[in-house]
């Protein structure tokens, strides 16, 4: 974790706006400087869709949102900032004299990012005070969800600001990939480059549609490139003897004339309008806000699948979402939590995926809502990351859920978590599901949970320190009334 608490933002287009909501929904403060009258509505707009895909990607995670300020000029927004990050147009003289300008105002020691994709830093930092601070730090929409960002410094910029707007980045859940040597365009935007320009070959030719080409990438090496990228796909190509392998059979077809990499058609106003109309009849009646939703879904669904491989950026998204569980519970700690009644550890909302064929609360999702009120009153105990990491932890062994009432699509809930008994290796508790508009019941869940050696997956007994705090909790809540339903068997 950075020390940086308050970030300052120059421009707010669909880029700035991303980093915002990245930010935001990181703990941390926002101070955003855009001469668009409509900069309010459009970063709210791109906040509630980070929101939402929050929700999925990290259901049990969730930090204190920071504040956000617009403010009317750039001075404002970087005056108080502990990291900026400018995303203007990419045009070398405004950004030139933006950052020359910003640079002034902004405390000496903060770090320069900049979200340019394609501009050298050299050629940025010349008129700013202390250009050694500036560094590049290109994203990919959404900014909220994608991990990677491209760090580059320029010919001024030192070794220091490099490491700390990796650190910060980190900090927000993101994968810095570290450039040791500027170019136009960087890495990854020059490989979608090359991918362009065969597309638009392909369309122009009249070869393939908008959609087709599309279709060839999604269902195609697409599926790879998202947890292999392209050298590892190759190297198994190769078959046992690998990369050497492959280059030999495939090289020399690299001499074939397939491509026209080294040029682009020329974009008159027809091929642009055939371009244009193919992408319309490709989105149907689909809107912009509709699409974004959408991709924010399915990045989401990637993203959680490589999660449970622990690979790629599913390995990224994963420790961040330990790194937010451990926020929250630090948080919920110098909150205080009383033990008298019921623990409220978990707040969650109805999503599109939780639903039936009924358009209620599925019995699965309910499960999972249950499993991570176990997960938040195990870390309030001391049952952390770290703790996990050592080899220990808890394993549910029993469950019986009870639906009591039905919850759709939207609704905001929460649970509540009494603890019925603890002993070295056993944990009993018992949850219950609520409407947070007035507290009426969906569902209660009691379960068993075991303490295990993670590797063996054998029983031993809890740490000390944990079953202390477990004893101090059963003995405040054994005064409570004994939950309704608990020691109910199916069919009672």
């Amino acid at each position: 974790m950075t020390d940086i608490r308050r970030v300052g933002l120059i421009g707010g287009g669909v880029i700035g706006a991303g980093w915002a909501a990245r930010c935001l929904l990181n703990g941390l403060d926002v101070d955003l400087f855009d001469p668009d009258p409509e900069i309010g509505r459009k970063t709210d707009a791109m906040l509630a869709n980070a929101r939402r895909a929050y929700r999925r990607l990290f259901p049990d995670a969730r930090v204190g949102e920071g504040r956000l300020r617009l403010v009317s000029s750039v001075e404002a927004a970087v005056g108080d900032a502990d990291f900026v990050q400018e995303s203007l147009p990419e045009r070398l003289d405004l950004k030139q004299a933006v950052l020359a300008a910003a640079s002034r105002s902004a405390r000496g020691d903060v770090i320069f990012g900049s979200s340019t994709s394609g501009l050298l830093p050299s050629d940025m930092q010349n008129d700013m005070v202390r250009p050694d601070r500036l560094v590049v730090g290109h994203p990919f929409n959404p900014v909220y969800l994608m991990p990677l960002v491209e760090v580059c410094g320029g010919a001024k910029t030192s070794a220091e600001a490099k490491r700390k707007a990796a650190a910060f980045y980190r900090s927000i859940g993101m994968h810095p990939l570290m450039l040791t040597q500027e170019i136009d365009g960087f890495v990854a935007d020059r490989l979608m480059e090359a991918l362009w320009r065969e597309a638009l070959w392909l369309v122009h030719d009249g070869i393939a549609t908008t959609e087709e080409i599309d279709e060839a990438i999604r269902f195609g090496p697409g599926l790879r490139w998202s947890f292999m990228g392209t050298f590892l796909t190759y190297r198994i190509a190769g078959g046992e003897a690998g990369m050497r392998h492959f280059m030999a059979q495939f090289g020399p077809a690299l001499k074939w004339p397939w491509t026209k990499l080294t040029d682009v058609p020329d974009l008159t106003d027809a091929f642009v309008d055939r371009i244009a109309a193919q992408s319309d009849d490709q989105a149907g009646s689909m809107s912009i806000r509709e699409l974004e939703r959408l991709r924010d879904d399915c990045l989401v669904s990637v993203l959680s699948a490589l999660r449970t491989q622990g690979y790629g950026a599913g390995a990224t998204v994963d420790r961040h979402g330990d790194l937010l569980r451990d926020r929250a519970q630090a948080a919920a700690g110098e909150g205080g939590i009383d033990p008298s009644k019921p623990l409220h550890l978990h707040d969650c909302r109805v999503e599109s995926d939780w639903i039936d064929e009924n358009g209620q609360m599925s019995e699965g999702r309910c499960l999972q809502v249950f499993g991570i009120a176990s997960d938040g009153l195990l870390r309030h105990v001391g049952v952390d990351t770290a703790y996990r990491h050592a080899g220990k932890g808890y394993r549910t062994v029993e469950s019986h859920i009870v639906t009591i009432g039905d919850a759709s699509l939207g609704e905001p809930l929460y649970v509540t978590t009494q603890v019925l008994g603890v002993d070295a290796t056993r944990l009993h508790v018992f949850h219950a599901l609520h409407k947070s508009d007035d507290g009426t019941p969906v569902a209660t869940a009691e379960q068993m949970l075991i303490h295990v050696d993670t590797g063996s997956r054998r029983s031993m007994p809890a740490d000390d320190a944990v079953l202390d705090r477990l004893n101090a909790i059963a003995a405040t809540q054994k005064l409570l009334p004994k939950p309704a339903g608990a020691g109910r068997f199916v069919g009672a």
